[in-house]
């Protein structure tokens, strides 16, 4: 009994202190945008995303399947960058009529991050912005980190700051 006990209680010590799994992906080799893609796909709950720039046609698509499936999807770009360019504004229109609750960023010089937060238990980050230049051209890198909630926590409260300076994209449901 006390064999047992002893093998129960160091599986659950190994189970708790289990290091993070750490995925990378890089382009224009395909392995970021697909880890990107995964990513969105498998999301149960909730996306968070910081997005520089927002232009890609196949992940605008995904959060948009994303929310129609349920999950909450909520999104905050920068304002320079997608305020007045064509295939950014027609990404955000597309995002919105899906349900994606966007906001725009003009708080900052340049609202940076590339960052996703997936069911606050995945965290993706990296140079890899959000178009179809950084999937197929540009040398850009990601990095996808699951079983770390202190990191996660971090990012959700950057995310949540974020969130709160941006304004409501018009278009948005409920804005």
């Amino acid at each position: 009994m006390r064999k047992q006990l002893f093998i129960a209680v160091m599986s659950f010590v190994g189970v708790a202190s289990a290091a993070p799994s750490i995925e990378v992906g890089f382009s224009p080799e395909g392995s970021a945008q697909a880890l990107v893609l995964r990513s969105i796909n498998q999301a149960h709950s909730s996306i968070d995303m910081m997005a520089y720039e927002f232009q890609a046609p196949d992940i605008v698509a995904a959060l948009g399947n994303a929310a129609e499936r349920g999950v909450r999807v909520d999104v905050v770009i920068d304002s320079r960058c997608n305020r007045k360019n064509a295939k950014a504004l027609a990404a955000i229109q597309s995002a919105l009529s899906h349900g994606v609750h966007m906001r725009i960023d003009s708080h900052y010089h340049i609202q940076h991050d590339k960052v996703m937060i997936i069911d606050d238990s995945t965290l993706e980050t990296g140079s890899f912005n959000y178009t179809v230049l950084a999937e197929k051209a540009n040398s850009e890198n990601l990095i996808v980190v699951k079983g770390a909630p202190d990191l996660i926590r971090q990012y959700e409260a950057h995310f949540a700051i974020r969130w709160q300076l941006a304004t409501p994209i018009a278009g948005e449901r409920g804005a």
